[in-house]
């Protein structure tokens, strides 16, 4: 299972569909290898956006949301539509970037020029910068494939709940950075609302991956989706359930982001339409999570067993989980 962040593709492979690799922009330019799961039977491939732009392509020292570019997200799709995909579910969770699905759009052919036509370099800091959007140059398959957004926030693109103002300061934004692209994405949206004639900026999840969702709505007509509710349709979760006892699931950490609609909490409403009853294995417990969880039958149990740093916990984490899972197991064959 995954909730539309890192580990979506895996999750599709793992259950039979093809691993596509290619190399693609990363969030700073450099060429970073990538992949994408593909079926060729249902003409449909899963993006993850994390794979060719995402935070955990670079260094804490490196992150700047100003200049990272969702371009390689781009390259991605538009490799998924040179393998025949109809359908392209874009995973947007884990993004390093704040340009509003702008370096994406120029990848697949739309052109952004600032007030001398020039083209915009990568980043949203550039935005402040862009006067004419030229949408006509959007790779023609587009019109004919279907697009789906695996998210697992619903943030609007502006705003103290806007993709800059909540995400920023994870990816290194400073406050002044924070004000930048905040008017910089207003500005991208003001544009695109005279290039295409609609606007989507208040559409929940349009600030997912930095914008990415906005960029991906507006452009090519996406709809975007819980990512745990369109991997769990999928992936057959419904049906694997039928006539279970027990379900367990786990993520990293458990915490206010859980109950928003991550893994876990999608997992065990799903378990318990079943009547199912749900475990779930964290590294870390939110005690608020814990006892909001509770509430929904569903039991969090934390997997360290002693006091760890992060690194040695993440480390020994395959480890922990087996020694809590037995544990577990034991209290329920106890009765």
């Amino acid at each position: 299972m995954a909730d539309g962040g890192e580990g979506t593709v895996d999750a599709f492979v793992e259950s039979g569909w093809a691993r596509v690799a290619c190399t693609v922009c990363g969030p700073h330019g450099e060429r970073v290898d990538a992949t994408f799961a593909y079926s060729a039977g249902e003409a449909t491939a899963i993006v993850e956006m994390a794979a060719a732009s995402g935070l955990a392509l670079v260094p804490p020292a490196r992150r700047d949301p100003l200049r990272a570019t969702t371009f390689g997200t781009g390259e991605l799709i538009r490799a998924a539509l040179d393998r025949g995909a109809r359908r392209i579910v874009v995973a947007i969770g884990g993004s390093a970037t704040n340009d509003g699905g702008a370096g994406m759009l120029a990848a697949l052919g739309v052109g952004l020029h600032d007030a001398d036509g020039r083209v915009l370099e990568p980043g949203g800091a550039a935005l402040a910068r862009l006067a004419r959007i030229h949408p006509g140059g959007l790779d023609p398959r587009i019109r004919a494939t279907r697009f789906e957004i695996a998210a697992d926030v619903d943030n609007p693109l502006l705003g103290p709940r806007g993709a800059t103002q909540v995400f920023g300061p994870q990816k290194g934004a400073s406050s002044s950075d924070l004000d930048a692209l905040e008017r910089a994405l207003a500005g991208f949206a003001d544009r695109t609302a005279d290039a295409l004639g609609v606007d989507v900026r208040e559409e929940r999840g349009t600030g997912a991956a930095g914008g990415l969702g906005f960029g991906l709505r507006a452009y090519l007509g996406a709809t975007t989706r819980p990512g745990v509710e369109l991997v769990a349709e999928l992936r057959g979760l419904h049906e694997a359930l039928r006539d279970a006892a027990w379900c367990f699931t786990g993520e990293g950490a458990i915490d206010g982001q859980t109950l928003a609609g991550k893994t876990v909490a999608g997992v065990g409403a799903l378990a318990a339409v079943a009547g199912a009853r749900t475990v779930a294995f964290a590294g870390r417990v939110d005690e608020a999570a814990e006892r909001a969880l509770a509430a929904r039958g569903i039991v969090a149990v934390p997997i360290v067993d002693a006091p760890l740093d992060l690194p040695a916990a993440s480390a020994q984490a395959a480890a922990l989980l087996e020694r809590a899972a037995e544990r577990t197991a034991r209290l329920i064959g106890a009765g």
